[in-house]
This record gives structure tokens, C-alpha cells and sequence, in this order.
């Protein structure tokens, strides 16, 4: 899930900065379409995420080419981790956040770096800014409310702009529950539960829909999948050579 932030992404800067709104985080149904309003992020997102100093395990690691959208290991679910306490899955945890820091991420899944195991990473703040770093395997989702436009019970969802690292170059607006708890184990095989809300919150579900095979393009319509893949086709490149550019110089 990409970083509010990123400059690199050229996708219109007013999905995430619209001056004009003070992102009143509840039930806000917008309309689609390219003249349509897209939902801001909160100021404290966007400070909080703008610049991260790196966390341990991403200055251990290194990058991985990030997987996109089409290929096979994004579109079923991942396979269960057993390997726990293992070198591996160390190395892979730590590559995870070195990836996804040099792609401007605040979550990635490990599918989409090409590996079939359910686990994920994170980096971001919640709604007040507050910086939330850890990972998660084999994570389940509490239920979610209905997020479906008047089907949400009132503060339960937010509308709001969303990408993926493995859709570069597009976002569209998406309702996601305000507030999520997943529940896993961490590598050594520790159990960890995990509350988020806000944009906090949309990471954990982001992330775990993708060991379940489900990109966020999936929950749109078939019209609004289509604009967010051309987006991508036309803006791919560009974010492609931008994640390897900032790759490198966080390898120094």
C-alpha cells in the first residue's frame, strides 16, 4: 500500500492533499469519475509519513522486484507459514521492509515481492499520525462491518483514496471499515494482535486481502478497475524506474 506522500507517484497529488478538505473520516460516500472529489488523507497521515527514518529490519535487508497486478501469486491465497524462527523467513521479513521503503510503502504483503506465504509488513501512521512498524504472519481478520454504500452502520466506514504498490500509478476511492484487528504470529511464532483505525486500519485490511488473493481493484466496479489499470499502464514505468532510483540510494 503506497505512502500518501510519494512524489514519485504520478498519479493527481489531490487524492491525498485536497486543501478544501479537512477529511471528516466518517461515512463520507463520494462520487467516482475524473471530476469527482477524491477523499483527502488527514494532515497527521500525510506528516507522519512524509519522511520515515528506516527501521532496523529494513536496514538489514534488501530490494526485491515488486510483483503487479496479472500475475498468478496476487490473485489466489497464499500458503500458510510453518517455518518459523527460521533464517528465511527472517531474510524475507527484512527484505519485505527494505522494498517496501524504497517503493514508498506503508504496508507490503509478501506475495507481492513473489512469495506464496501469508505474511505482510508495515510501516504507517493512523489517522493521528502515531507510527505503527511491525509484521504479521498468517493473519486474520476480525469481522468487518458491511462497508457497502448505507449498508454501514454510522462511523463504521471511510471512502478514501487508495493505491497499491502493485498497481503503480493508480488510485481510486475505496470504502474500508474505520477500524480493523488482525491476529497472527510474529516470525519466531509469537502471537500478536494487531488494532488499527483509520488509515492505519485500511493498511491492515489492504495487506490481508492480499494473502487472500484480493487486490483492491477487485472491490471496484468493472468500469473503475478499467480506469485504474490504464492509469497503471500509462504510469508504470515511471514508478518502476523511481522505486529502483530510491532502492539504490537507500543502499548506500
Amino acid at each position: 500500500m503506497p505512502d500518501p506522500t510519494d512524489p514519485t507517484d504520478p498519479t493527481d497529488a489531490s487524492d491525498w492533499t485536497d486543501p478544501s478538505d479537512p477529511c471528516d473520516p466518517i461515512d463520507r460516500i463520494v462520487p467516482t469519475g475524473s471530476n469527482a472529489p477524491a477523499p483527502a488523507a488527514p494532515a497527521a497521515v500525510r506528516d507522519a509519513a512524509a519522511e520515515r527514518p528506516l527501521p532496523p529490519e529494513a536496514l538489514r535487508g534488501a530490494f526485491r522486484p515488486i510483483t503487479e497486478a496479472g500475475a498468478d501469486v496476487l490473485h489466489r491465497r497464499c500458503a500458510d507459514v510453518t517455518g518459523f524462527g527460521s533464517p528465511e523467513l527472517s531474510r524475507l521479513v527484512d527484505d519485505m521492509f527494505f522494498t517496501m521503503h524504497a517503493a514508498r510503502g506503508v504496508g507490503l504483503a509478501a506475495n507481492q515481492i513473489g512469495v506464496d506465504l501469508r505474511v505482510f509488513v508495515y510501516d504507517c501512521p493512523d489517522d493521528d499520525g502515531i507510527r505503527h512498524i511491525g509484521h504479521v504472519c498468517n493473519p486474520v481478520l476480525d469481522p468487518l462491518p458491511d462497508t457497502a454504500a448505507g449498508a454501514a452502520p454510522a462511523g463504521s466506514a471511510v471512502v478514501r483514496a487508495e493505491g497499491c504498490l502493485s498497481v503503480p500509478g493508480a488510485r481510486h476511492e475505496l470504502a474500508r471499515a474505520a477500524r480493523a484487528v488482525v491476529r497472527g504470529s510474529d516470525k519466531d511464532g509469537n502471537p500478536v494482535v494487531v488494532e488499527g483505525t483509520g488509515f492505519f486500519a485500511r493498511c491492515l485490511q489492504h495487506e490481508t486481502d492480499h494473502l487472500d488473493g484480493t487486490l483492491y481493484t477487485d472491490r471496484l466496479t468493472p468500469d473503475q478497475r478499467a480506469r485504474c489499470l490504464a492509469d497503471m499502464a500509462e504510469n508504470a514505468e515511471a514508478v518502476r524506474a523511481a522505486r529502483l532510483t530510491r532502492a539504490r540510494l537507500l543502499s548506500r
